[in-house]
């Protein structure tokens, strides 16, 4: 809403009689960061201040709605703003100068501490999960904001990087147990070894193996595992049988993000960076310690992965693949990435898919709803090996067998290699500042809501 209509309003309407006095007082940006953090403070806590004190964003009339929407555009375009200038000095505060790794969770809230009003506080956050999706106002989108700036710059988005390569505080802590025993369960994943290999289940059988906000950290954390554990050398990553339904007693691979609990406000946004800088990023880059991770200096902690493409990969199932070295497929199984009908952007697919089958495929897949598949000309540029889908476990066992009987010593540094040539993590920070922005305002889109009721039929679906 621009501020004339914001004027031909306020006679009427009170609210935006009170944004118009509220925007005029907006701060300009001095260059003085405890200055600047100070006035901008205030002036987005009035913004917060006059948004509560409107209806519910369900039972807001068209004007109400035209007021919070400037209310929250103004609020944007000052914190983009903010950012710009004192981004960096904010990330270096909150990181001890870089010398501590702090996870984007960490950030984002230690952000929301340091200066009130700059991005959503838990509290705020959690008091929005209860809401569906299409009853937001879409505060998140202010932490797309902080880390597009955060990972914008060099120095501290290859930190951030740096930070969530690092192993989960929960895998340190089961390290030791896990190393005796050999299986850690942890509901919605599981790793276990199996003589050379740690094989990652992912388990979420009600959803068949989607993704959501109950799967993310143990995933991560059987990942760090997989990884650390001193007795493998190979890691394996696939999808648990489903128990009941139409796949009872099958294993299926992954059916991306969890669309229902999508639909119900029950994926926070931080949830995709979690996920792609955590342990999606972490299956390709590895572990990274006290060392720059970065592929010409430092290296990481790391073993080739196995995925076995059981039934489908989907959405983000498919994306696990990009960052695999070898694909068993199942002959009857598919691979989509249906980011149109969802209304987001399918994670690094739109980085890494081109690589694997062209710009042309990649495109029709993410853009054009196009199913590949696994065994067809284009499905054999990601999948390695396809077997009938009753000989998965056999071929599975000859794969890590060869890939393990003439060693592993040189499959670190050949990964590395091909990562400086085709995906340097400079590359990756870029693209991750990107998709921060962009996947936050896909997130709180109202045609998001339109994709799922249209294409998916979520306001159907028990939540």
């Amino acid at each position: 809403m621009s501020t004339g209509t914001l004027e031909a309003l306020a006679g009427a309407q009170p609210q935006a009689a009170r944004a118009l006095e509220w925007a005029s007082d907006k701060p300009a940006i001095s260059g003085d960061y405890e200055r600047d953090a100070a006035l901008h403070s205030v002036f987005w806590q009035r913004g917060l201040d006059h948004l509560a004190t409107m209806p519910p964003k369900p039972k807001r009339s068209p004007q109400d709605q035209a007021v919070a929407d400037h209310i929250l555009a103004l609020s944007r375009a000052s914190r983009s703003n903010f950012l710009a200038t004192h981004g960096t000095v904010l990330y270096a505060q909150l990181t001890a100068q870089l010398s501590a790794y702090r996870r984007v969770e960490d950030l984002a809230y230690g952000a929301a501490a340091s200066i009130p009003g700059l991005v959503p506080t838990q509290a705020t956050v959690a008091a929005e999960a209860l809401l569906p999706q299409k009853d937001k106002d879409g505060h998140e989108i202010d932490q797309g904001i902080l880390f597009n700036r955060f990972l914008g710059e060099q120095a501290t988005g290859l930190h951030l990087c740096h930070a969530m390569l690092r192993p989960r505080p929960e895998a340190i802590e089961a390290l030791e147990r896990y190393k005796l025993g050999g299986l850690l369960d942890l509901g919605t994943a599981k790793v276990e070894r199996r003589g050379k290999s740690s094989v990652v289940s992912l388990h979420n059988p009600r959803y068949l193996n989607a993704e959501d906000d109950t799967t993310v950290a143990n995933v991560e954390t059987a990942v760090d595992l997989a990884l650390l554990d001193p007795d493998t050398s190979i890691c394996v990553l696939r999808g648990a049988a489903i128990k009941g339904g139409k796949y009872d007693g099958q294993n299926v691979f992954c059916t991306g993000m969890n669309l229902t609990h999508l639909y119900y406000g029950k994926i926070s946004y931080l949830w995709y960076l979690i996920r792609d800088l955590g342990f999606i990023n972490k299956m390709f880059r590895g572990l990274a310690g006290d060392v720059e991770p970065g592929e010409v200096f430092g290296s990481t902690l790391e073993k080739p992965w196995v995925a076995l493409v059981e039934k489908f990969a989907i959405g983000g199932g498919c994306q696990y693949l990009l960052a695999t070295d070898y694909v068993l497929a199942a002959s009857d199984a598919y691979m989509t990435l249906p980011a149109r009908k969802e209304g987001i952007i399918p994670g690094v697919a739109n980085l890494r898919l081109p690589r694997f089958v062209g710009d042309r495929t990649a495109r029709q897949a993410v853009m054009y709803d196009r199913r590949i598949d696994c065994d067809s000309p284009e499905g054999l540029l990601v999948c390695d090996q396809i077997v009938p889908a009753g000989d998965m476990d056999a071929a599975l066992q000859d794969v890590i067998d060869r890939l393990t009987s003439s060693g592993v010593v040189s499959a670190a540094s050949n990964r590395r290699a091909f990562r400086i040539a085709h995906e340097p993590l400079d590359l990756f920070r870029s693209y991750m500042a990107v998709y921060a922005r962009e996947q936050a305002m896909c997130h709180f889109s109202p045609a998001l809501i339109r994709n799922l009721e249209h294409h998916w039929n979520a306001q159907q679906r028990a939540a």
